[in-house]
């Protein structure tokens, strides 16, 4: 008896699994924890702007952000992944996250500056526009992929297209190094896309 009814029946589940689980991250946070993630956020910006640890400022911004983020807290959580506690969410973000990305985009940045001084200098340029894929689905995640790629000297993305559950962004790309849309993507998208998921659905 053939084995293909299995096979296909094993990459049907595998796919219904897949579905599934997207489906569970891109669903929405429980509505205090939406509250909380939001007055975290704002509050630290609060601390920044404020420039003051003094007790009454930090009671002050305490209560006034609560009151934003019961009101707003679905604009900046939406495209939160729903996997994971939310300390276990605020403490990746805060001391691993966030210094990942920092430090991925100032070796982007350092390493693409160069690259475009020696093209400048050496005349050697070689423009194109390319279509990458993007395993993202959530505007945010989409959104500052886009601009962390436009932020790069070298790259700028042009235009975002989503079409059939599926993602590709425009970049133009001042030396091509290759017309295959695998490897261009890996090329431009670096880490940075692996980082977004972990955040992002």
């Amino acid at each position: 008896m053939s084995r293909v009814p299995f096979y296909l029946k094993e990459r049907l589940e595998n796919l219904k699994g897949r579905v599934l689980h997207e489906q569970f991250e891109a669903s929405d946070l429980p509505a205090w924890e939406r509250v909380v993630l939001t007055w975290a956020v704002l509050m630290a910006f609060w601390v920044v702007i404020s420039a003051s640890f003094g007790p009454g400022n930090l009671v002050t911004g305490a209560a006034v952000t609560l009151v934003i983020a019961a009101f707003m807290r679905d604009l900046l959580t939406a495209d939160i992944r729903r996997t994971g506690h939310i300390v276990e969410k605020l403490l990746y973000f805060a001391f691993i996250y966030l210094p990942q990305y920092i430090v991925i985009m100032a070796f982007r940045l350092l390493e693409s500056n160069l690259r475009v001084a020696k093209n400048v200098i050496l005349m050697d340029i070689n423009p194109g526009i390319i279509k990458i894929k993007t395993d993202l689905h959530s505007d945010t995640g989409i959104a500052i992929l886009a601009n962390s790629i436009t932020l790069t000297p070298g790259t700028l993305t042009l235009d975002v297209n989503k079409k059939l559950g599926e993602t590709y962004l425009y970049v133009h790309w001042i030396e091509v190094e290759t017309l295959n849309r695998e490897k261009a993507g890996e090329k431009i998208k670096g880490d940075i896309e692996e980082w977004l998921k972990k955040v992002f659905w």
